[in-house]
């Protein structure tokens, strides 16, 4: 062992030399070359321009060069070791924290706006902390340098000191990487995850290198720079130019990061996540304009030959004004970049301004720039409000003029929500579940609360209880918005005697706008009451339909309350395909007799809505093709089920193998002989068609649901009066057992149930055609004769035979075209 020693200390030591130190080297060149003379950089003219004129001495940018080309720590820099785990750090920046690197620009502008809100506050008692000239502007500039690949954000906010800069960008290193996740995993209070910096530190998704050059008004320009790679350094700044006050950020990309090089990729996230900052964010854009330069002289003489040989027009022309034009020097136009900064965030965040202060126009431009629906139509409505208390917010919400053609179509697939979240203004996303019911997802616009985490992603925000405080609030103000569109529109008005209607210009304009509402997001408003139990005697306020006493227009619920009769207990409706054939319906002839009004559901979703919609201001539904129909008390009911007892009883008996139920006098019915009416709580006539027309649907499954079956008869019909003599004469007549089947086929189908055997019920109807006809029901279909079979067999081989003739004897194919076709040609 002994023997080994010496020679392994000696190749240790040559790799100790032989490594270059690179701190040691950067150290040495930077006080070595302090005096000698150096060439001056050459930098591209307006590219990186200073705005304020200041510059940089030569020998101090070529240190900065060297150090930012190599990317290391600066060697006269204090150095500070991180605690955390940087690999670890970064599984939980990219994995757990951020599912999209492209906030990194959002948190940056987010902690700008924050150190501007700091400055412009202490400036309210101090005036003087704002400084002079430049300093005085509150705003954030973002510049591009695509050949060194860095990008600069930078603000002129309150700054930080070197305590400030060691305290808020190195509190990780504080923490510990284990600690922070563990405090995450077990505490509820996210907010966390604001106070550990991580916001920052999300700047590592897209660069591998970062300085934070900061000036506070209180100390000296210090530079905090990091690679994350386990260290971080801060140095006074006597390299760069001076901030004045404010805070520089600048990252080196990564290569893999190359698209935050583009401007209009940097122009699309700050529309995203900060248009509404309230600072102006400058980008130091390319733009490209025509200047006039002096021509070349070969182009002037190609322009010279090409006047020469121009028409006989331009020759005649005044040689005055030709002489004239000679003496102007002649100029050409070419493109030039140049290079300004473009406001990003020119839309103001109308929901912090008061709402009486907000005009009707600043709303319709608020919701274009917001949806980007810039047509003609203004919204129908909108609500501006602001929530206090446990959770802090304000929200603009509106509903728009049109529905998406998608709207429903994609109802249940479709996660994005319209409703955008901002926290202190910052756009956070608008895909969350929980912010508004997916039956409110037409509505746009926004909600921004100062009280949620801002330093937290989508996935994690979701999960927060503040979220169903907001959500509750939110629906409520929503419901109240669609309904002041009802309040508002003079055609809703039903009570004139209680209610004037102002014929005025803002009325007529209101006119008619619920009904266009409800046209377009009706369906949403139903989806609703299924949907969402706590509101839904709210919505079904909302509810609009037709009925038989609507004269064509949309009434509401309270409306045919205040229509119903004294004593009526239900509120009576139908379901069918169509308003056309529900106002046929055998169902509504003794209701309509009677004055009873009747609601009209032509919806497929309306089937649903009413398993839901049980009752409403203490009245109940009632489906008037079901059984328990009341129509008050008729004197002569027993006498006619006493009467007809012997006809129900054996027409129940002549229907067993139709599943009926029961066969029972109707009170219901008053020109049709009879109906086919359900159970009270299974599937309608109209449920079972919708649920047998599913595409996946299982019929084995499905007749459990189906309602039993009720043949309802009308005693006062002259049919039913002879139906009941024959049966009383000879109850085994067969004539009289079809015509009782047929009857009620026909029922069936008239009910709006769909045949089971349409063969069957084809062949009764034919054969009463023959009993009406005097045909006798043995009297067979005549044969066809088999010689006109074997004639008809013959003329078709002719037929067969003639194009080989044709083809046989050479026949010109011009001969035969049809003369309209000649003529043509």
């Amino acid at each position: 062992m002994r023997k080994w020693t010496v020679p392994s200390v000696l190749f240790l030591l040559c790799l100790l030399f032989l490594l270059p130190d690179q701190g040691r080297k950067l150290h040495a060149n930077a006080e070595g070359d302090s005096d000698a003379p150096v060439d001056p950089p050459k930098v591209e003219e307006k590219i990186g321009a200073v705005p304020n004129g200041l510059s940089t001495d030569s020998d101090v940018a070529k240190r900065e060069a060297e150090s930012m080309s190599k990317k290391n720590l600066r060697a006269n820099a204090e150095k500070f070791e991180f605690q955390a785990e940087v690999s670890r750090l970064m599984d939980i920046l990219i994995n757990s924290l951020y599912s999209n690197k492209d906030i990194f620009l959002r948190e940056l502008i987010s902690n700008a706006s924050d150190a501007l809100d700091k400055i412009r506050f202490l400036s309210l008692t101090d005036k003087e902390v704002l400084g002079e000239g430049d300093n005085t502007n509150l705003e954030i500039q973002i510049k591009l340098d695509k050949e060194k690949k860095i990008l600069s954000i930078r603000d002129r906010g309150i700054g930080m000191t070197k305590e400030d800069l060691i305290k808020n960008l190195g509190t990780i290193a504080k923490s510990g990487t284990s600690a922070f996740v563990e405090k995450i995993q077990t505490s509820g209070d996210l907010n966390l995850i604001g106070q550990f910096g991580v916001g920052f530190y999300s700047v590592y998704l897209a660069a591998d290198y970062v300085e934070v050059i900061s000036k506070h008004n209180d100390d000296k320009q210090y530079v905090w720079e990091s690679k994350a790679d386990g260290a971080f350094a801060v140095s006074e700044d006597v390299w760069n130019e001076p901030l004045g006050r404010g805070t520089e950020i600048r990252l080196h990309l990564r290569d893999e990061a190359g698209e935050y090089l583009e401007e209009n990729k940097l122009k699309e996230l700050v529309k995203k996540y900060s248009e509404f900052i309230n600072f102006p964010i400058y980008l130091w854009a390319s733009k490209e304009v025509d200047v006039e330069v002096p021509a070349d002289e070969d182009e002037s003489s190609d322009e010279d030959e090409t006047s020469e040989s121009s028409s006989s027009e331009e020759e005649g022309e005044d040689e005055d004004a030709e002489k004239g034009d000679q003496k102007k020097p002649k100029t050409k136009k070419v493109k030039e970049t140049t290079y300004e900064w473009e406001l990003l965030n020119d839309v103001k965040a109308i929901w912090l301004r008061n709402p009486k202060e907000v005009t009707d126009d600043e709303y319709t431009k608020f919701y274009q720039s917001l949806s980007k629906d810039f047509g003609d139509e203004k919204p129908l409505s909108w609500s501006h409000f602001s929530a206090e208390g446990d959770v802090e917010f304000k929200a603009v919400l509106f509903v728009p003029p049109k529905a998406p053609q998608d709207l429903y179509e994609s109802y249940y697939n479709n996660n994005k929500s319209n409703l955008k979240l901002y926290v202190r203004r910052v756009f956070i996303s608008d895909e969350f579940d929980e912010l508004l019911p997916k039956y409110l997802n037409f509505l746009k616009g926004l909600v921004d609360s100062d009280t949620l985490p801002l330093n937290v992603s989508r996935e994690m925000l979701q999960q927060h209880s503040s979220l169903k405080t907001i959500k509750k609030k939110i629906i409520r103000k929503a419901l109240d918005m669609i309904r002041k569109i009802a309040d508002e529109d003079p055609d809703e008005s039903y009570d004139k005697e209680k209610k004037d209607v102002d014929e005025s210009v803002d009325n007529n304009e209101k006119k008619g706008q619920y009904t266009k509402f409800w046209n377009e997001f009706g369906k949403s408003v139903k989806l609703g009451i299924i949907e969402d139990a706590t509101n839904r005697n709210r919505l079904a306020k909302l509810l609009r339909f037709e009925s038989t006493k609507s004269e064509g227009k949309l009434t509401s619920l309270d409306q045919y309350i205040s229509r119903m009769k004294p004593g009526q207990k239900d509120i009576f409706y139908i379901t069918g395909t169509s308003k056309e054939q529900l106002e046929k319906s055998p169902f509504l002839e003794r209701l309509t007799k009677k004055n009873y009004e009747v609601i009209f559901f032509a919806d497929p979703v309306d089937e649903y809505l009413m398993q839901y919609l049980m009752d409403y201001e203490d009245k109940k539904f009632q489906n008037v093709s079901k059984e328990g129909l009341k129509l008050g008390k008729d004197s002569k009911d027993k006498e006619l089920k006493e009467s007809f007892k012997e006809l129900t009883k054996w027409w129940k008996g002549a229907l067993a193998s139709e599943n009926v139920d029961d066969v029972k006098i109707s009170n219901r019915l008053a020109d049709t002989p009879c109906v086919v009416v359900t159970s009270k709580f299974g599937w309608s006539a109209n449920m079972e068609r919708i649920m047998q027309s599913q595409t996946l649907s299982d019929a084995s499954k499905q007749a459990y649901m189906r309602g039993k079956r009720v043949l309802e008869i009308n005693p006062r019909h002259p049919i039913i009066k002879e139906l009941q003599e024959r049966v009383v004469k000879d109850p085994e007549d067969e004539g009289v057992k079809q015509t009782a089947q047929l009857m009620y086929q026909t029922a069936l189908m008239e009910s709006g149930f769909m045949l089971p055997d349409p063969k069957d019920f084809a062949s009764r109807i034919y054969s009463s055609v023959k009993t009406s006809l005097s045909i006798s029901p043995d009297a067979a279909v005549e044969e066809e004769d088999d010689a006109e079979e074997i004639e008809t067999e013959s003329s078709t081989k002719e037929a067969e035979s003639i194009p080989e003739a044709e083809a046989y004897t050479g026949q010109d194919d011009s001969d035969t075209e049809p003369s309209a076709v000649k003529d043509e040609l």
